[in-house]
């Protein structure tokens, strides 16, 4: 490629020499992990991760409830953020907004007007598609991907979710769900500054249910009607903005690394001139490696003042800065978002964390196990007791030490079945440490601590079984 440019332009030869090593190295990836789809959704209803929601009545498209392991696993994915944001940054405060705000609230931020996506039905299947998910050449001869039948004109579909506050069903009772939880952060932000005396640079950090009425729902629980966001608006002076989208693009990334992710399947898409929201200067996703392929997984963008000037015309109130370090300097901040879904962290923590190997049990060379592997931290259940047997006072034993246990770490008791296939039970709940008791213990006061991963087991004191466990959650490596 290189040898086709002139001799007397040298500006070409570069522009396509780093064309070239683009390409080299921001090629596509295609999905080569274990799980996909299917077998996460197996998965996921088989060991009490996710339901379909209402599955007694057919099941609501767009809407799933979270099981047992599921709860416990969603509960954790927000408590890292959560600690990750808060507990970690002295300049972050927590917030926690209603799902119901003022109408006016969404005019301001925009969503009434541009909060849409492109509609075609098909006029024969009665199909719905999102006209930007259409194939271009489907959509030019108006022509159903699906059965053929004639599509009808695209129009816009606002996402948002109305309804009616109050007894009358009027324009003047009119209140939405709320699409994001960033405008509750903005409405506040004034409130926070002067109850917590915080000042510039600082950030806000919320978690919390938002709904979108999505044309197409799919992917398990990637898209869906109703989810939970992870997001926090950090308030910086114009001018340092830039420096601080850098930084927090940074921070985003590293947060990832210490979950344990794979971190080749992860990577920046930078969004073109036509993906920009009306209110970015600028934006980045982070994108995850699904097994339907790449997918935004969290977005950093700077909103510049937008959101704070839109509130400040619609509601009246001076949303400005006061800098008392600066000679009471006024300005409306920037906002640099880091904006995550909870729900489809989740997802991508499942999808990460599958995986199934072949392991050699008693000489069977034919025999699999099913593993989610799991961070410490972030598994449902960090450690399972398992009795060898029900008798002989080694169930009563095991249950001592669940006892002990139980006030530092999530536990699970499993006595039902020959051990192996408890382990291998355990294994698709992702749990990472077994801790069987058998006759041995009764005698000396050991019990086995078995690892998730490798499989390999150890002896260890009864005693020192909670300080051992601690260290191996704190050096946990993962290693597939």
């Amino acid at each position: 490629m290189v040898k086709m440019c002139k001799k007397h332009d040298p500006k070409q030869k570069n522009q396509l020499i780093a064309l070239f090593f683009f390409f080299l190295y921001n090629k596509p990836m295609e999905y080569q992990g274990k799980a996909t789809l299917e077998k996460i959704t197996s998965l996921a209803k088989r060991r009490g991760f996710v339901f379909q929601s209402s599955e007694i009545y057919g099941g609501q498209n767009g809407a799933w409830d979270y099981g047992p392991l599921g709860i416990e696993l969603k509960n954790r994915v927000a408590g890292a953020w959560w600690k990750e944001m808060t507990q970690l940054h002295d300049d972050i405060v927590g917030l926690d907004a209603a799902i119901l705000m003022h109408p006016r609230t969404w005019e301001a931020s925009g969503h009434v007007e541009n909060f849409t996506d492109p509609l075609v039905d098909c006029k024969k299947c009665k199909s719905r598609f999102r006209a930007d998910m259409v194939p271009e050449e489907n959509l030019a001869a108006k022509k159903c991907p699906e059965c053929g039948g004639e599509l009808t004109d695209t129009r816009k579909f606002n996402l948002m979710f109305k309804t009616h506050i109050g007894p009358a069903e009027d324009t003047a009772s009119v209140i939405y769900l709320r699409p994001e939880t960033a405008q509750g952060i903005y409405v506040n932000y004034k409130n926070i500054i002067q109850s917590n005396r915080m000042k510039i640079p600082f950030g806000i950090a919320q978690i919390g249910k938002a709904f979108r009425n999505e044309i197409v729902t799919k992917n398990f629980i990637f898209r869906t009607c109703e989810f939970e966001q992870m997001e926090m608006q950090f308030f910086v002076k114009p001018g340092s903005d830039d420096e601080w989208f850098n930084e927090w693009r940074k921070r985003r990334w590293a947060y990832y690394e210490k979950l344990g992710v794979k971190m080749d399947h992860l990577r920046w898409h930078q969004h073109g001139p036509d993906e920009l929201a009306h209110y970015a200067k600028d934006a980045y996703d982070i994108q995850y490696l699904f097994p339907m392929g790449w997918r935004e997984l969290e977005g950093v963008h700077n909103r510049t003042n937008y959101d704070l000037t839109r509130h400040t015309q619609f509601s009246g109130k001076d949303m400005q800065y006061i800098d008392q370090d600066n000679n009471n300097e006024r300005y409306i901040p920037y906002i640099i978002e880091t904006s995550a879904g909870l729900t489809r962290n989740v997802l991508m923590i499942l999808c990460d964390a599958y995986d199934e190997e072949q392991v050699a049990d008693k000489g069977n060379d034919d025999d699999w196990r099913t593993v989610l592997r799991f961070h410490p931290r972030l598994a449902p259940v960090t450690v399972a007791v398992l009795p060898l047997m029900k008798k002989d006072g080694l169930a009563e034993l095991a249950q001592d030490i669940r006892r002990e246990l139980k006030e530092d770490f999530a536990t699970d008791y499993d006595q039902a079945g020959a051990i192996g296939r408890r382990y291998r039970r355990q294994d698709e709940a992702g749990t990472p440490f077994c801790v069987t008791v058998d006759y041995q213990s009764k005698e000396d006061g050991t019990v086995t601590l078995r690892f998730r991963d490798s499989m390999e087991q150890a002896r260890v004191p009864k005693q020192e079984l909670a300080a051992r466990l601690r260290r191996e959650i704190k050096e946990y490596k993962r290693v597939k």
